[in-house]
This record gives C-alpha cells, sequence and structure tokens, in this order.
C-alpha cells in the first residue's frame, strides 16, 4: 500500500470502457490489480478510479454515464482506507463529468483530477481561450465535479529535454499570466517569447496556474493540484508554451504553494468541521502552527499523507509537462513549529531537504527555488545543498533610486544592497536570487515618480531622470554574481501601482506594451538586454572573485576573472559625488556604455560621478 500510495508513474487522469465491476467479496484485493490514487486509463475502453478516504464509510461514483444517481454498480469497492472501482464509457471520443459521492453527502471531484467541471465559474471562459468547453451539468449535481475521457493526450513534443541553465547566469523573468498580455492567455505569452528572447532571459517563471479558485486570481489559492486553470487556456496550449520555450533554450519554472489551499480543495472538504478542517484530516493541521502569516488551510507538512501528496504533484509536473523546476511559495510554512517561521528550524529544513530529494529523483538539475527569507543561518543551509532561494532587494534599491540611500533605517543605510551578494550573507553556493521587484513589491518607477528626492533642479520625480536611475540600479544588480529575477515589465519601467494611489493589490493592472516605444523606456529595456547579454557570455560575471562596495549612495563592484576584470559603479545621490575606487589594478580601462576610455597610474582612482551616473569599465590589455 506504501508503494500505492508514493508511487506516481503514469498517473493518466482519463478512462476506459467496461462494464462496471460488481462490489462482492470475490473483488481481486487493490494491491494486486496495482492501480494507484486517482483516475487510470487502463485501455480504449475502461477507467479506474482509486480515491484515498480514511474513516469513510462508502464511495459512490456518479455522473453522465449513470444519470447523477447512485446504484450499486457504481458503488466503489471498500479496500482498506481506499475506495476504488473500474467502470466502462459508452464513447471513448466523448468528454464526462462525474464526482464522487462520500457518506451519501459529501460531493467531490477527484483530487488528482487534471480537469475540473465548476459551477461557478466555467461559463464565464471564453470559448477563444478554452475552445468547446464541456458545460457543468446543471440541476443534476452541485460543487466541483471532473471531467474524464478515454481519449489521450495528443500533443507531440518537438523538445524532449531541457537541461536547467547553469545557476550563476541564470536570469528569471516572472510573469502574471492575466497581466502579461491583452489577450490574458498562456497563448498570448507564448507570442511574447521573441521579446523575452531579445531580453536574453533563460528561465519563465509563471505565477500559479494550476486550478485556483475563481478564473481572476493571482493563483496563491489553489484548490486543484494536477489541472491547469481553464482560465488561461487548455493543458494542450500550456505544453505548446513549454515546448516552445525549450525551443528557445528557455526554462519554465512553475510557481507552486503547498503552504496551503483553500476551501474548494477536496481534500479539506473530505474532513472539515465547521470553517476548519477536522481534526482527522490527514493532510492539513486544525490550526496553522504560524501566527503571524496564514491563509487558507494550512498544510501539515508532517504528515506521511502530505509527503506523499506533494511528491507526486512534483512528480506530476516535471513527467507530463516537462516542468524545468518549481518556486516554492512561503516555504517557512513548511513547519509545524509555532511562530512566525523567522527563526532557525531543524524540522523544517528537514522536510525541505526530503521534498528535494524526492523532486531530483525525478530530475536531477531541476531548478528548486524557495521563497523563503528566513533567518540567514538556515537559508545557508539550504543554499548548500543547491537550492535557490529569493533575495528581495526591492526596499533598499528603491530607497536608493529615491534618492535616500544616504539616510538611516535605525542601526544600517536605507540603500545598503550588501546583501544582494551571497558572499555577504557567508554563503559558499550564489544560490541567492536576488531581485528589486515581484509580483509582491511595489513598482521601483511608481516610487520614483511618486516620492523621488529632490535637489539643485535635479529631481528623481521627472520620468526620464527615475529611468535613468532604475538604469543604474539594473547595472549594479546584474553585476553582481549569482541568479537575478525581474518582475514582469521591469525593464521597461512599468510605474502602475501595485497598491499606491488606491490601486486594488490583487486586481487586474494595464498591460503596457506600448512603453516599448518611448525612448526612454526602450533605454532602459537596452541596458537590461545588454547586462543580461554581458551575464550570458562572460564568465567574469559569475566570478567567485568580486569585492563590493555597496553601503553609500556611491556604489562599486570589483569583479577578476582570467586576466579580465570588471568595475561596476553607480552614484544614486542626487548630487555630483567623488569617492576613491579601487579598481585592483593600474592600467587602461574602457567604458561599456559610452565607449569613453580612462587611464589610471594606481590600484585606485577617485572618480566623479553625476547624480544617477553610472559606468561598467572594463580592463584593456
Amino acid at each position: 500500500m506504501k508503494q500505492l500510495l508514493l508511487s506516481f508513474l503514469c498517473i493518466s487522469f482519463f478512462f476506459a470502457c467496461e462494464d462496471p465491476v460488481e462490489n462482492t467479496s470475490n473483488l481481486p484485493r487493490l494491491d494486486d490489480l496495482h492501480l494507484r490514487d486517482g483516475i487510470t486509463r487502463i485501455g480504449d475502453d475502461s477507467l479506474a478510479f482509486v480515491l484515498f478516504a480514511p474513516k469513510k464509510q462508502s464511495v459512490y461514483l456518479i455522473g453522465d454515464f449513470n444519470n447523477w444517481q447512485t446504484s450499486d454498480a457504481y458503488k466503489m469497492q471498500k479496500d482498506g482506507d481506499r475506495f476504488w472501482i473500474k467502470i466502462g464509457i459508452p464513447d471513448k471520443n466523448k468528454e464526462y463529468v462525474c464526482q464522487y459521492l462520500i457518506d451519501n453527502t459529501i460531493r467531490i471531484a477527484d483530487p488528482y483530477s487534471n480537469q475540473i467541471s465548476d459551477p461557478w465559474n466555467d461559463a464565464a471562459i471564453p470559448a477563444t481561450i478554452y475552445p468547446n468547453l464541456i458545460p457543468y451539468p446543471a440541476g443534476k449535481t452541485t460543487e466541483i465535479a471532473m471531467v474524464v475521457s478515454t481519449k489521450q493526450d495528443n500533443y507531440q513534443w518537438k523538445v524532449e529535454t531541457l537541461h536547467a541553465t547553469s545557476l550563476p547566469s541564470l536570469v528569471i523573468y516572472e510573469i502574471l499570466i492575466r497581466d502579461f498580455t491583452e489577450k490574458r492567455s498562456i497563448k498570448g505569452v507564448q507570442e511574447k517569447i521573441p521579446y523575452l528572447k531579445e531580453l536574453g532571459v533563460n528561465a519563465i517563471e509563471l505565477m500559479p496556474f494550476n486550478e485556483f479558485e475563481a478564473n481572476d486570481s493571482w493563483g496563491y489559492n489553489p484548490s486543484f493540484y494536477f489541472a491547469t486553470d481553464k482560465a488561461y487556456g487548455t493543458a494542450n496550449d500550456y505544453k505548446a508554451f513549454i515546448d516552445e520555450c525549450h525551443a528557445n533554450n528557455i526554462a519554465v519554472i512553475m510557481d507552486m504553494v503547498l503552504n496551503h489551499s483553500y476551501g474548494q480543495s477536496p481534500l479539506v472538504r473530505m474532513y472539515q468541521n465547521g470553517d476548519k478542517v477536522a481534526a482527522d484530516n490527514p493532510w492539513y493541521n486544525v490550526n496553522s502552527p504560524n501566527t503571524t502569516y496564514s491563509w487558507g488551510y494550512d498544510f501539515n507538512h508532517e504528515s506521511k499523507y502530505t509527503a506523499a501528496f506533494v511528491d507526486s504533484i512534483n512528480a506530476f509536473w516535471l513527467k507530463e509537462y516537462k516542468i524545468d523546476g518549481f518556486r516554492f511559495d512561503f516555504t517557512k510554512g513548511f513547519t509545524n513549529q509555532p511562530g512566525d517561521g523567522q527563526a532557525y528550524d531543524p524540522s523544517r529544513i528537514a522536510i525541505l531537504e526530503r521534498m528535494t530529494s524526492e523532486i531530483r529523483k525525478r530530475k536531477k538539475d531541476a531548478l528548486i527555488i524557495f521563497e523563503h527569507l528566513a533567518d540567514n543561518s538556515e537559508e545557508k543551509v539550504l543554499a548548500e545543498n543547491g537550492i535557490l532561494l529569493w533575495g528581495n532587494l526591492n526596499y533598499s534599491m528603491n530607497e536608493a533610486t529615491m534618492g535616500y540611500g544616504d539616510e538611516m533605517n535605525g542601526s544600517s543605510r536605507k540603500g545598503d544592497l550588501s546583501w544582494a551578494s551571497y558572499k555577504q550573507r557567508g554563503w559558499n553556493q550564489p544560490g541567492l536570487i536576488a531581485y528589486m521587484e515581484s509580483h509582491d513589491e511595489e513598482r521601483i518607477m511608481f516610487k520614483n515618480v511618486a516620492f523621488g528626492k529632490t535637489a539643485s533642479g535635479y529631481d528623481v520625480k521627472n520620468l526620464a531622470t527615475g529611468l535613468k536611475r532604475t538604469e543604474a540600479a539594473a547595472v549594479i544588480l546584474f553585476s553582481i554574481p549569482g541568479p537575478k529575477m525581474i518582475w514582469q515589465f521591469g525593464e521597461l519601467g512599468y510605474d502602475f501601482p501595485l497598491e499606491g494611489n488606491g490601486a486594488d493589490r490583487l486586481g487586474k493592472k494595464p498591460i503596457r506594451w506600448d512603453y516599448y516605444e518611448d525612448a526612454n523606456r526602450k533605454a532602459l529595456y537596452d541596458v537590461y538586454a545588454k547586462m543580461i547579454d554581458l551575464r550570458n557570455n562572460k564568465a567574469v560575471f559569475s566570478t567567485a572573485d568580486y569585492t563590493i562596495d555597496l553601503t553609500a549612495n556611491f556604489k562599486y563592484i570589483v569583479l577578476k576573472s582570467s586576466g579580465e576584470t570588471v568595475v561596476a559603479m553607480a552614484n544614486f545621490d542626487v548630487i555630483p559625488v567623488s569617492k576613491i575606487v579601487n579598481f585592483s589594478q593600474a592600467g587602461k580601462w574602457k567604458d561599456y556604455f559610452s565607449g569613453d576610455e580612462i587611464t589610471i597610474s594606481a590600484a585606485t582612482e577617485n572618480i566623479m560621478l553625476n547624480p544617477g551616473e553610472y559606468r561598467l569599465y572594463f580592463s584593456k590589455e
């Protein structure tokens, strides 16, 4: 039975075609049938259903094929903690809608369903996004149901395997499908792959696209973990997108939410007590141990049932959709230790390393990213295990771009970017994904224009000035070795607020592809593209031999590798600033952006930069 729960291979959510198996004491044992939890396509004419439901007394399969009526013919056989049945389907080319009826009370879709039928939201999905969507059987049942068929997946992959990009040069582009193109679909995102390839990114991180509640969402309210959300397109639309990314040597990272799920999840609804899960729920904590950060229903990651479910989810997407890796949301919540999750937690490390090990059994080079944001001592341990961790620079970077980097925030300087360096954190591996914007952070350019500093006629609030300062931020960020992330349209200075000026944090945002035609914004894009190109083609940008001086408004980085030295510098003050820069060697230097050359006679040189000015010097023989 353990193999039944843990094994994942070939979980196909399809049907086949035989008469229902009679439920008698002479039926074979479930172990002998080698069936797995979920729905297995046995052949062209039959399907098997297996539901893990401890302590439940009866389960009926009801649906289009039996007019939604319970009968002995469709009563599932109980075998220990599981119920199962094998049935035939009248038409192998037709889709059917069905459900489990548990103890004559609870109606659910299978937790492993790869397509659901939603009574509240499906009708609002345009046919242009999901053609020929089977309608919900209104008046015949209630709650979410599952869609099944014996038709096999007809997607033909062009690219079988993509090997993950080496970690130091990784540049990730984070996308919310809903707000990236006017089509608001995965097909629309696919049409923009040439743009992203031109920018130079080598990985796309899609915010959650497994089934979430409603159609308009960021996706952090998951309900069904094995189904693509229909609001963005069909299953094959997602596969075509991933395939096209791979054809362009772009990895695809799936944002996965396993800290919690919401009330439509069948795992919640099977064992629920009012607005909480019941104490005997195999997968969830009755109350979240995190008293500060808590959403939905909290998974109990110490449960062997949760561990098995997590492993099957990750394995499914790696195998069936050829996902290259995952960004796991709020991993500091993967613990039952009480508190806000900030402190070092050995039990959480063990849970996360176990999950990571199982992923690597399926794909050795899978990209595994944690939004952890916990104590550095714990993040260092995870980084040593090859895990990548989000490094949020939004506050410090924006204080610098707005011109307030010399002000103090308690005992630290507001614009200090030192924590963007993995070496500054004491890590031995470049596992820090530093970013100045993410889906969760206020936009750099919005704050530049709204709150930027003014001095002696120099005004950060001026759009062109604010964009120029963001160019400087990009030069500094991309010069720091280690993976990086861009939030969509950050390269164009997107300035519609996340929640400032009364904006709805989770609401739809304007889609501004016209920004690419604006000369000042295109200049910012060009700086992003040039810096990413340097990272992709110059080994020095991945060196471990570098030094930083990122505390004051005048910031610089020195990179050394194989006889080549690069010095990146920028002035984030609103007045001209001079600084003694340690170039590490005398000689001739050429600025990558302007082409200007300087000759210095010693390792150090006094450099003056105007406000917002940046330079990227390469040593010359």
